[in-house]
């Protein structure tokens, strides 16, 4: 494919007639999806509610082509700060890591808010959308005098997984990430959905689908497995001891 036919695959595939286009990818890639076709079956993977996002009208009824599985990586940012504070219950101070051009981001920072405000906490917001963001994010939260720091889901943080963990440590903030695989670079604390789930339940979908099933008639599949992940290796070259509560719910620690 040539590197205009990547830069707009939706269209690629339609030209191609392809049977079923699945967008594991995230948000973005299902809105370019359903953007490009009102024919081809498509079924997505969002962490962001997809009737917000405007891709279904219904979970239950999505309609149209498209169906899918959404993570619920949004709605477990609460948790995830319940999470961090049960590690650091010292820390008045707290951060989150956003990309603004992420589609809810709005929706994650004042849920996040109003979970701070209700144990007694602050928490302060920083963006990035780039490398050198991301960098200059982490010198300013360090600064601010942020103890303790949530990095919301984005395909870009994903992407610098290795980055975020080493400035993480460089500047000796303890953060939870919302995928394990930033545990196995080298964060501190994920949790989230499980990813061999959430693609298990899209291929199954994507089965359904080639077998002469309708996406309108498939209602839109939420997450039926989490995971919560603990680095001790980074716990300690942070300086932190576990607690044995946090250790016990633990569905895989990395020694």
């Amino acid at each position: 494919m040539s590197s205009a036919g990547c830069r707009n695959w939706p269209a690629e595939l339609v030209r191609r007639r392809v049977t079923v286009i699945a967008t594991p990818g995230g948000p973005a890639a299902a809105l370019a999806a359903k953007a490009a076709t009102t024919s081809i079956p498509i079924v997505f993977s969002s962490s962001v509610d997809p009737v917000q996002l405007g891709l279904v009208p219904s979970l239950s009824r999505p309609g149209g082509n498209i169906t899918g599985f959404t993570d619920m990586h949004v709605d477990l940012s609460a948790k995830r700060l319940g999470l961090l504070h049960e590690l650091t219950p010292g820390a008045s101070r707290f951060a989150l890591l956003v990309n603004p051009t992420y589609p809810a981001t709005e929706s994650i920072v004042a849920d996040l808010q109003s979970a701070a405000a209700a144990i007694g906490r602050q928490i302060e917001v920083f963006t990035a959308s780039t490398n050198r963001e991301i960098d200059a994010a982490f010198a300013s939260l360090s600064q601010r005098g942020a103890e303790a720091l949530v990095i919301n889901p984005d395909s870009l943080f994903n992407s610098r997984r290795v980055q975020l963990a080493t400035l993480a440590v460089r500047y000796a903030i303890p953060a939870i990430y919302s995928q394990r695989e930033h545990v196995d670079a080298g964060g501190l604390m994920s949790y989230g959905t499980s990813p061999m789930d959430r693609n298990r339940q899209v291929g199954i979908y994507v089965g359904r689908v080639l077998k002469g099933e309708k996406p309108a008639d498939l209602p839109i599949q939420r997450p039926t497995k989490f995971e919560f992940v603990i680095n001790l290796q980074t716990a300690r070259t942070l300086g932190i001891e576990v607690p044995p509560t946090l250790l016990a719910i633990a569905d895989e620690v990395i020694e």
